[in-house]
């Protein structure tokens, strides 16, 4: 079985694609747009979070002793960037699209009754995650998720199957939603808060995901006509609404399924495995950018310094982000409203450090 199961990886790693990554070539500090201008304190206390798992890596424990003694003060922090990093861009990589996100919150319930019929699901037990570089050395950090079928490794099911109740008797749920639009947004926003019938609120984070691609489904709308550029979360939900008959359909063409955990600290906690910070923390590509490197974004609305302490399934591509707004209607409001070309620049240490 475990010949036949890595004969099988293999060929279906035989397509895989490793990004090529472009030239990183060091710019002055002159060439960041708006740097005098921002509160790099912020950005600090985000990188210092980063720290206490940058810290492990001996190379970076100097750079974090040396963040942990700023004092809370713009000057200081923006003295220590400038003396501990230089900003480096991506050679020919030119813009990219920058998007937001946010905590979601819905309203919840332990039980499915009444207007709560939607799971949020817990990771199934029989869902499996091949380590490819296990099998190949080629194929190192490359990994793919299914589950076995007879005596074969087959994809996990997608979002069709899994809202046709395919999981029914293969996974948990965690709580049911009163609003399956919701859920699916939270789906893309990772984490979120849900508030339960007795008041109490539940906060929730990503477990694992079924390993399908991402679909934005604002895209394909936006294709057929059906909303206009640019497309906005707004905009998408307007357009489920107004079609409950086909808004399980549409959704159904994203296959992505994210699974959920009760999450154990207070605030929402990106891929880097620590809490975020509203207008600090950027979803990157870690195939391209390390997560906990120092990031000046550059839009035309954003011109900050923020953290790489998170990723996303849509989040792909040498320039590419999503800025973390924090929770509640506003930050949801100005999440789902962004869609800026941009550019960023790394910060990488001075020291010799490795990109973390």
């Amino acid at each position: 079985m475990k010949r036949l199961l890595g004969l099988a990886l293999l060929f279906l790693a035989g397509c895989a694609v490793v990004p090529e990554k472009p030239t990183l070539v060091p710019v002055s500090y002159d060439a960041l747009q708006g740097w005098g201008q921002d509160a790099q304190e912020e950005a600090l206390d985000a990188f210092q979070k980063s720290c206490a798992v940058l810290k492990i890596k001996e190379n970076w424990r100097a750079v974090c002793a040396a963040a942990r003694a700023v004092p809370q003060d713009v000057a200081a922090s923006r003295r220590f960037f400038e003396e501990n990093f230089t900003p480096h861009r991506f050679e020919g990589a030119g813009q990219g699209l920058f998007t937001g996100y946010y905590e979601a919150q819905l309203k919840g319930s332990w039980t499915q009754k009444g207007a709560y019929q939607t799971s949020l699901w817990t990771r199934p037990d029989d869902m499996l995650i091949a380590d490819l570089g296990a099998f190949k050395e080629s194929l190192k950090g490359q990994k793919i998720t299914g589950k076995a079928e007879g005596k074969a490794f087959v994809p996990y099911d997608a979002r069709e199957a899994v809202a046709a109740g395919s999981l029914a008797a293969r996974a948990k749920p965690l709580l049911w939603v009163d609003d399956p639009v919701d859920a699916f947004f939270l789906e893309i926003q990772g984490s979120g808060q849900v508030t339960m019938e007795d008041g109490s609120v539940v906060r929730i984070g990503y477990a694992a995901q079924n390993g399908h691609g991402y679909t934005p489904i604002g895209r394909l709308l936006a294709q057929r006509g059906a909303i206009e550029k640019p497309v906005t979360m707004q905009k998408i939900r307007v357009w489920l609404a107004a079609h409950p008959d086909q808004a399980q359909a549409v959704m159904n063409e994203n296959p992505s399924v994210v699974f959920f955990k009760k999450a154990e600290r207070d605030g929402a906690v990106g891929a880097q495995g620590v809490v975020l910070t509203p207008l600090r923390s950027l979803a990157v590509d870690p195939s391209f950018v390390s997560l906990g490197t120092p990031v000046w974004l550059e839009t035309p609305a954003q011109r900050r310094l923020v953290v790489a302490q998170d990723t996303g399934g849509a989040i792909k591509g040498a320039v590419r982000g999503d800025l973390f707004w924090g929770a509640g209607d506003a930050a949801a409001e100005s999440a789902g409203a962004m869609q800026d070309s941009g550019t960023y620049f790394l910060l990488l240490p001075k020291n010799g450090a490795e990109v973390p």
